[in-house]
């Protein structure tokens, strides 16, 4: 049944994730988190808190990050498809790709991932292993619990499910400072937000799947995606 707690911070929703997952860890196989919700909602910044909890104070930690945002297609491709303007957009993942990564993290020891290069805008191929002593996956994005063909086939792939729910109003801002940290001009920054960004939001926020929890936060950090 889906859980819905109010929290004001980064740690507070990574306690609260690490809190569920006790008594969750398969035998013999990898456990796979999804952190998903909207752009500007913060899964990057909660994911990353999350496995650094999980692997404090060891080595080698149990937990791997696997961001969905090295299945993003090449530049190339998208402008070919007209769909360079909606980069970000389901559409414009290799979403097959990434659901047969997610399988893989569930069944092989070892998975090589591609990692997304946001200061080229490229997706690099083979930049990341999850090994095995990575018993706990911590994968994040925007559409890991959408209600869309191939995405809502991942549904029985998720140990636990989490969603982070922010207002749009509170979305738009972030989204429009992001652009504006980036060096954006105010125009071009409201049409980054109002042609890709909040669609996208819009398109997560009415199409979601049921999920194990629903934190609704407040994070304050800079980044957040």
């Amino acid at each position: 049944m889906e859980q819905v707690v109010m929290e004001s911070g980064v740690d507070a929703a990574a306690a609260q994730i690490a809190a569920r997952l006790e008594g969750r860890m398969p035998r013999g196989r990898r456990l796979r988190l999804a952190v998903a919700g909207p752009p500007g909602s913060g899964k990057s910044t909660v994911a990353e808190a999350l496995v650094r909890r999980l692997n404090a104070g060891r080595a080698e930690g149990p937990a791997a990050l696997v961001p969905m945002d090295g299945f993003h297609l090449d530049n190339r491709l998208l402008e070919a498809r007209g769909l360079l303007a909606r980069k970000g957009a389901p559409e414009t993942f290799d979403g097959a790709g990434f659901a047969h990564m997610v399988r893989r993290l569930g069944t092989e020891d070892e998975v090589v991932i591609p990692v997304f290069d946001r200061s080229r805008e490229i997706a690099i191929a083979g930049a990341a292993v999850v090994g095995p002593a990575a018993g706990v996956a911590v994968i994040e994005g925007n559409y890991l619990l959408l209600d869309e063909a191939p995405w809502r086939d991942l549904a029985g792939e998720w140990d636990l499910s989490v969603f982070l729910e922010v207002d749009e109003a509170e979305l738009e801002r972030r989204l429009m400072a992001r652009w504006l940290g980036h060096g954006y001009s105010e125009e071009a920054a409201r049409a980054k937000v109002d042609g890709n960004d909040l669609p996208n939001a819009r398109r997560v926020l009415a199409r979601r799947l049921p999920c194990d929890l629903v934190l609704q936060t407040r994070l304050k950090e800079k980044r957040e995606s």
